[in-house]
């Protein structure tokens, strides 16, 4: 108890800022891993590390140099086997709002018009069950997706993006990439998701979109090819079975200036969880 009390006595202003930050750093990081391989690997790691001490504590020399060696090579190994990962936290930091530029702010004449070209387009697909997926670019470029499919450049309109996702069309089986008002490419490639607990019935739009969430901070629009049901991927998570006047609420708020954006995405996951696979 006095040691205790002793640490809080001494305890300083900035003792507690370096807990803070250091606790922020973990609780990043274990977003940042959670779902993944990396959170099997984390516990191997963590049971390794025990069982190193515990050994040394036992004096059992030959199982704790093996244990101490293999912790000291391992430092290289894990680099190689966190690269994914690694690269992952490196691109969530340095799409933090510090390094990155603002995303577009449109007019609201525009920006009404522009939602409704894509609210119209995506509320067709989905009563024709038509699949598609279209993937709205914000602060982090997606050139290199643009670059695998075929460049378009032509202004977002709804009987665009109906024609492009027509079956038995050269570009309907890919992802149109969208940046500001104009749509930049079809037929595009997407990296999947490395989520092994998704459910069975999500299809490859779906786990694409995820990917590419999980690697951007683009906004995904899916409509199933099985039901219609119209679905957003973002920050590597699903919100399905969305109306079109939610997802017109949706793409309004996520063009509206920074200081005018609301919270209605986070109400709206808080409010109908059970959505969120």
């Amino acid at each position: 108890m006095e040691f205790i009390k002793g640490l809080f006595i001494n305890l300083r202003l900035k003792d507690i800022v370096d807990i803070f930050i250091v606790a922020m750093a973990f609780y990043k990081l274990f977003k940042l891993i959670r779902e993944t391989r990396a959170e099997q690997l984390t516990k191997g790691i963590i049971a390794l590390f025990v069982f190193t001490k515990v050994s040394d504590w036992l004096q059992l020399y030959t199982v704790h140099w093996i244990l101490d060696k293999t912790m000291t090579v391992g430092i290289l190994a894990l680099i190689i086997v966190f690269q994914p990962e690694l690269r992952r936290a490196l691109e969530y930091i340095g799409r933090s709002n510090f390094f990155t530029k603002s995303f577009i702010e449109i007019k609201d004449e525009s920006l009404s018009q522009l939602v409704e070209e894509i609210v119209e387009a995506v509320a067709s697909l989905s009563r024709q069950k038509i699949g598609a997926l279209i993937v709205i670019e914000r602060t982090t470029g997606l050139s290199e997706v643009i670059e695998t499919g075929t460049r378009i450049d032509g202004k977002v309109s709804s009987d665009l993006l109906i024609n492009i996702f027509i079956p038995n069309t050269p570009l309907h089986d890919g992802a149109v990439i969208v940046k500001e008002d104009i749509i930049k490419a079809a037929g595009c490639f997407l990296p999947l998701t490395e989520n092994t607990s998704l459910s069975k019935d999500l299809g490859t739009r779906h786990r694409a979109a995820l990917g590419i969430s999980e690697k951007s901070d683009s906004l995904s629009i899916i409509v199933s090819e099985e039901t219609g049901a119209i679905s957003i991927a973002e920050n590597g998570s699903l919100a399905r079975y969305l109306d079109t006047k939610t997802l017109r609420q949706i793409l309004m708020d996520m063009y509206k200036p920074k200081d005018q954006k609301s919270t209605f995405i986070a109400k709206w996951r808080r409010k109908d969880g059970q959505r969120e696979k």
